[in-house]
């Protein structure tokens, strides 16, 4: 126990209750956190007021976001260089700050550098040249396969009988080159201007679509998006998150070579459940961010606006309601660094835990945003106060990456599974 001689205020930091950091934390997160404040916030501010077409247009001041990011030098070699629990600690600080600025260019940020990260784990220095560079994208959501992609386990969560669903993409294997044909759907991040993408998709390697029980075939595979046969949709237009460029990629008869697989046969599902379970945990420290800055805005907007002759931040119920909102800020803080460490740290990670923080993160984000909004008050439904930005980007999260409602039947089935290996039973 550390004793005090007398009363003071508590340490706090950007990411709220932190215990002390080093110095070298202290330098990324306030480059990082510059960053967001510089230049996500503006830069975020002025495409979420463009059309989705101009977005991507040639010369959009999009595509500056990624020669800025990378002024930061934060490669995933410093993090490897740092102990675990340090990298954990700053990777999460990282990715809320990112969300803090605009949680829309956050996920591309993200989504940008996850074929090289493949490419990388996989140790294949062809892939990694190929990605390096690049605007890359997780192309695995398809129009007819959204959360099916979800399903392992066919005998408790599938139709007795019947085979799954193979999907809208598919690949062949015909001797050294791998055929694809399909769509992806419109909601890919970066799919409108990747140019490299980390492709799961249906398989046929001869034997046809399914195993012997109704499982489809898979198949990782980076594919670089300048060949012939692939075209682009239109870029979404959304409510919300949108700095975040959405969109179809279609494939015609493209040929790769089998080489730029990362996951055939019997690897695929292993593969998939590890890249879901990392890139998840992005879009938790994400919407940490985009939690913690509605909060901000909110209690900055309390010690501004006036009503009964005082200050809202004067009023007890409103200090009730920011005090609660802080504490889903801290929550959703929590939650997301744990399951991080449990993503980087556990030698068997799985999806359905990386998706169950998702899903408690953002109904936190989400919560905080309304919250936040109400105190607004009408003011907070004018383009005049960025909150009404906030409050749409955190209400994208509760069906990206995975719909709540379903990620949260996921970890249930994930219990039964447990529960029948012995687990909670003692």
């Amino acid at each position: 126990m550390q004793l005090k001689s007398h009363l003071t205020l508590p340490d706090v930091g950007l990411t709220g209750f932190e215990t002390p950091l080093g110095e070298e934390e202290s330098a990324i997160q306030a480059s990082v956190h510059r960053f967001a404040r510089e230049v996500l916030r503006p830069l975020g501010t002025e495409l979420d007021k463009m059309s989705a077409s101009d977005v991507v247009a040639p010369g959009s001041p999009y595509y500056s976001v990624f020669a800025e990011y990378a002024k930061l030098g934060l490669s995933p070699e410093l993090l490897k260089e740092l102990p675990p629990a340090t990298a954990i600690r700053v990777e999460s600080m990282i990715g809320e700050e990112l969300g803090w600025g605009d949680t829309g260019l956050g996920v591309s940020l993200g989504a940008a550098g996850f074929p090289l990260q493949m490419a990388v784990a996989t140790g294949n220095q062809e892939l990694v040249e190929l990605c390096t560079g690049k605007i890359g994208c997780w192309m695995i959501t398809q129009p007819d396969k959204g959360s099916d992609v979800q399903v392992f386990d066919m005998a408790r969560e599938w139709v007795p009988g019947q085979n799954g669903n193979k999907g809208n993409v598919w690949g062949q294997l015909r001797g050294d080159d791998i055929v694809i044909n399909g769509q992806c759907s419109a909601w890919v991040s970066n799919g409108a201007v990747a140019q490299v993408a980390l492709c799961y998709i249906g398989a046929d390697y001869g034997n046809g679509f399914f195993e012997a029980d109704g499982r489809p075939h898979g198949m990782a595979v980076i594919v670089p998006l300048d060949l012939p046969g692939v075209s682009r949709g239109k870029p979404l237009d959304k409510i919300g998150q949108r700095p975040l460029p959405q969109g179809e990629i279609y494939f015609d008869n493209v040929r790769v070579p089998r080489r730029y697989a990362v996951a055939l046969q019997d690897e695929y599902y292993g593969n998939m459940a590890s890249a879901w379970s990392y890139a998840g945990t992005h879009m938790s420290q994400v919407f940490t961010g985009l939690a913690r800055s509605a909060f901000e805005m909110a209690l900055a907007y309390c010690h501004e606006r006036k009503q009964g002759g005082r200050l809202l931040i004067d009023h007890q119920l409103t200090r009730y309601r920011l005090g609660d909102m802080l504490r889903q800020v801290e929550l959703a803080r929590a939650t997301a660094r744990r399951s991080l460490a449990y993503a980087r740290l556990s030698a068997n990670t799985h999806p359905y835990v990386t998706g169950s923080a998702k899903v408690t993160v953002t109904e936190a984000a989400m919560r905080v945003a309304d919250e936040a909004l109400q105190l607004f008050g009408g003011a907070g439904t004018s383009r005049e106060y960025p909150i009404e930005k906030v409050f749409r980007d955190a209400r994208a999260a509760l069906i990206e990456d995975g719909e709540n409602r379903v990620l949260t039947m996921r970890l249930g089935v994930l219990a039964q599974q447990l529960h029948a290996e012995g687990w909670a039973q003692n």
